[in-house]
């Protein structure tokens, strides 16, 4: 059984998309479309798409997408790995539906594909709008994080809108919007963040430690005094120093990935324990 998301036809392009008859049973299997292939044999039937989910089908959900949920007894499964193939959705699930009785289970519920940092980003800063696309304070189905015993946030001066804070922060005199801040994020005065996925340290560093950075010339783990970021991902324990500007100045901006961070669709990565130093423009 192969779970399946229904989409639009611009939507197929980035996914693997199921075609079934009209009980389910998948019939053929096609792995991220280009726009100008056709593909309306692979339409949802309405009679499969009434009877799972008891709606129409539209244009906005005519295409079954593989959700990449897949269930198996154990005798199948040993039988379908016993070769050297790697990737379920490009080579696996294609070769065995010719030979198999596979069938798709329909579910319209919140489910993202963030297989790309377009994706990822977009998906995540979503959960920190005023009515997101998926519902952590749903008390019928409650989310549980990790435990981490920290203490809560520390908020000092701060204008903090649309936006999540991790336990154990300590933010300063901070401009903060539609943004997610991680655990035990060190922001300074005057720093200013849109659009930024922060995910926190995974420690707090001593002041002994501080003083050494001091003498090194690099930054503390954290955001920097008067640094200004917009549209950035900034992974774990990076240190970004003062006066910093990030994805602010209308410059031009190569995509790839550099020594210490990468740009990919317009957004700006900065890796674990990249080191950005005081004034960086980037």
């Amino acid at each position: 059984t192969i779970a399946a998301k229904p989409i639009s036809r611009a939507q197929a392009t980035g996914l693997g998309i199921i075609g079934c008859d009209d009980k389910g049973i998948i019939t053929s299997f096609i792995e991220k479309p280009a726009p100008d292939v056709d593909i309306t044999s692979y339409k949802v039937g309405p009679k499969f798409m009434k009877e799972s989910l008891g709606v129409s089908v539209t244009r906005e959900n005519e295409y079954l997408a593989s959700m990449g949920i897949y269930i198996f007894n154990s005798k199948t499964m040993e039988e379908v790995l016993d070769n050297k193939k790697t990737d379920f959705g490009k080579e696996i699930i294609p070769q065995e539906i010719s030979k198999r009785r596979a069938a798709a289970y329909l579910f319209d519920g919140f489910w993202e594909d963030i297989g790309t940092v377009k994706a990822f980003y977009e998906t995540n800063l979503d959960l920190a709008s005023i009515n997101p696309m998926f519902n952590f304070y749903d008390e019928e189905m409650p989310i549980y994080t990790h435990r981490r015993h920290l203490p809560a946030t520390k908020i000092n001066f701060c204008n903090i809108s649309n936006s999540l804070t991790s336990e154990g922060s300590i933010i300063t005199n901070a401009y903060i919007v539609n943004s997610i801040i991680g655990v035990r994020t060190l922001i300074e005065s005057g720093a200013s963040l849109d659009g930024v996925y922060c995910m926190g340290a995974s420690r707090y560093e001593t002041d002994e430690e501080k003083e050494q950075n001091a003498k090194k010339g690099i930054p503390n783990i954290g955001i920097g005094r008067g640094t200004i970021i917009r549209k950035a991902i900034i992974d774990q324990n990076a240190r970004i120093g003062d006066g910093c500007r990030i994805g602010i100045d209308d410059i031009p901006r190569q995509e790839g990935d550099f020594p210490m961070y990468s740009i990919h669709d317009g957004i700006i990565v900065i890796n674990k324990n990249a080191v950005i130093k005081n004034g960086t423009v980037m």
